[in-house]
């Protein structure tokens, strides 16, 4: 039997069942979805796979999650399901917002409304799992209260999960002060981020502002963010990934990794990153493994790139440990076909703005550089590069100079099965 959904009154947040006809037009309609712009066009090519026919998953869920904010004319439209409490952004709404997602996860269609802002301790984490053509949108602020986690041991690892997802919209959304990572995308495919916020503070611990893994066809779009890890990590398992019109910072920057802990198997592919800001960071764009890993990431492309006070402007880093008792490897995951093309800003210049550290026995190779331009914020030049074992070439000339990248291809890695990955087919 069919089920459909019953309007959950609750304060700040209901379900109204009469949200089937919006959920479905949004199935229907796939990249015809009405997302907000803001500074600049969602590009047209997104990467293949998003809104593609649904993966079979064995369960499908399909909502809408709207956040409205007080001026929000729309939360005054006829369609608004009758019998709102309104939040008033100093009480607690856990309890209200657990009921209605509840409600809303017995449902195959429905709307989830939210009028205004959500304020919600930081016990309740918000997973969607093995769902489809989900859409989470509009205006609102979910309050992470992490504050009261980050100088504790123990913590919630992450405010907003979606794990074996497909055709995810999530658009307009102020999420901020999370325990540890804000949002995480784990075996999902076809994801559309637009139009997000997130903030918390720049000490704040592992406040990861999106992280994925194990994910593919994702796009993330004119979105802000601010806090006290990586803006964007990605993770083992990804690939067409676009990332564009972007601000970070402060935070650790926008980052491909760790990748191969625990001498793990990792595979990443067909990322970009273009008109991008990046501000007061420890790290501005960065690629980071364990020694003794295996697989490789190949076919990386950082475009028009602006740095602002960023340590670490550029920085691949092969010998990423989070202790000093890391053991040197002989495996590593194989670097090829990375690209830096007009990256230009300031740096800070305690550390030199580019640094190559490519493994001892599997070097990096085919890094292409171009019209990369990088000035001190303040005090003088550091002209000094680092490279180890690194290969590739500068199209145009660099500031500082790059001329300690080698020359041509190295033979011994071409052909051995660790460093190579295969990705099953999209569907």
């Amino acid at each position: 039997m069919k089920k459909t959904g019953v309007l959950a009154h609750t304060p700040g947040c209901a379900l109204d069942g009469g949200g089937t006809k919006r959920a479905r037009s949004h199935a229907q309609e796939g990249s015809q979805l009405e997302i907000p712009r803001s500074r600049r066009e969602i590009p047209q090519g997104l990467p293949p796979g998003i809104f593609s026919p649904l993966l079979p998953l064995g369960t499908s869920l399909n909502f809408t999650l709207n956040f409205f904010s007080m001026e929000s004319q729309e939360h005054q439209d006829s369609s608004t399901p009758k019998g709102f409490k309104v939040g008033d952004g100093a009480t607690d709404d856990t309890a209200a917002f657990r009921s209605a997602w509840k409600a809303a996860c017995q449902v195959n269609n429905g709307t989830l409304w939210c009028l205004p802002t959500l304020l919600l301790s930081s016990l309740l984490q918000f997973f969607l799992d093995l769902a489809s053509q989900a859409s989470f949108s509009r205006t609102g602020t979910i309050e992470g209260n992490g504050q009261k986690w980050w100088d504790l041991p123990c913590k919630p690892h992450r405010l907003i999960r979606f794990f074996m997802s497909s055709n995810l919209v999530v658009s307009g959304l102020r999420i901020q002060n999370s325990p540890q990572f804000h949002m995480k995308f784990d075996g999902c495919q076809g994801i559309l981020i637009n139009d997000l916020s997130i903030s918390s503070p720049k000490l704040s611990p592992n406040t990861d502002g999106i992280h994925i893994e194990n994910t593919k066809s994702v796009g993330i779009y004119n979105s802000v963010i601010a806090n006290g890890d990586d803006c964007i990590s990605i993770g083992t398992g990804c690939s067409d990934v676009d990332i564009e019109g972007v601000t970070c910072g402060p935070s650790h920057g926008i980052s491909i990794g760790s990748l191969g802990p625990h001498n793990s198997h990792a595979c990443v592919s067909n990322i970009t990153v273009r008109n991008a800001f990046i501000k007061e960071s420890d790290n501005g764009l960065r690629i980071k493994t364990w020694q003794g890993g295996t697989g490789s990431v190949t076919g990386i492309s950082f475009e028009n790139i602006q740095m602002e006070n960023v340590r670490n402007c550029v920085i691949i880093d092969q010998y990423y440990c989070l202790t000093k008792a890391c053991r040197n490897e002989t495996s590593a995951v194989y670097l090829t076909d990375v690209t830096y093309k007009n990256i230009k800003g300031s740096y800070d210049v305690r550390s030199p703005p580019i640094h190559f550290a490519c493994s001892d026995t599997v070097p990096c190779t085919n890094i292409t550089m171009s019209e990369v331009e990088l000035l001190p914020y303040e005090g003088v030049l550091v002209d000094d590069p680092f490279c180890w074992n690194a290969y590739g070439m500068q199209q145009t000339l660099t500031i500082p100079p790059i001329d300690c990248l080698q020359d041509g291809m190295p033979q011994s890695i071409a052909e051995n099965p660790l460093y190579t990955c295969s990705y099953l087919p999209t569907t």
